[in-house]
């Protein structure tokens, strides 16, 4: 979903709720929905952070604010991606879309990805058990293979098996 059909279903939706649509509303919506910072499953924080870079006026109550409504209207769904990753991040939505997560357990890096055998495969499982699915979400865990890891020990720091 590109920033600008995202801003009409803002728009509509707060023009339902009584509600003002202002020009740092749209820009947090623009940012969110940036293709360069979407996929980054932004928090609060590092949203605010790359809101600010663009105008440093908005605020971080603002922000927060805001992304609510992108959660009410449901285009940012709530995630908490990682076992250990206590901060909630958020994830731009769009209808009819899907993707599963692979995350690293060292540093956090997100991949999104689909495949569409995993995807038969849960509906067949699903039959099986006789359960209708309504929505799902799947999030493998495990160590990147990146060069640039951020939190890889070195090998002088790795436990020797």
């Amino acid at each position: 979903m590109t920033s600008a059909e995202a801003l009409e279903i803002l728009e509509g939706y707060l023009q339902k709720k009584g509600l003002k649509t202002t020009a740092q509303r749209r820009l947090i919506t623009e940012v969110f929905f940036d293709p360069r910072f979407k996929h980054d499953h932004p928090s609060v924080d590092s949203l605010y952070q790359h809101v600010r870079t663009r105008d440093a006026s908005v605020g971080y109550a603002t922000v927060y604010r805001t992304v609510k409504l992108l959660v009410e209207c449901r285009l940012a769904t709530p995630r908490q991606l990682g076992p250990t990753d206590k901060e909630t991040r958020y994830e731009p939505e769009a209808p009819g879309e899907h993707h599963d997560h692979l995350v690293c357990l060292e540093c956090g890096f997100i991949v999104e990805f689909e495949n569409e055998e995993i995807e038969a495969l849960q509906h067949q499982v699903a039959r099986h058990f006789g359960f209708a699915i309504r929505e799902h979400r799947m999030v493998i865990y495990g160590n990147c293979s990146r060069a640039d890891c951020e939190r890889r020990p070195t090998a002088e720091a790795r436990p020797t098996p």
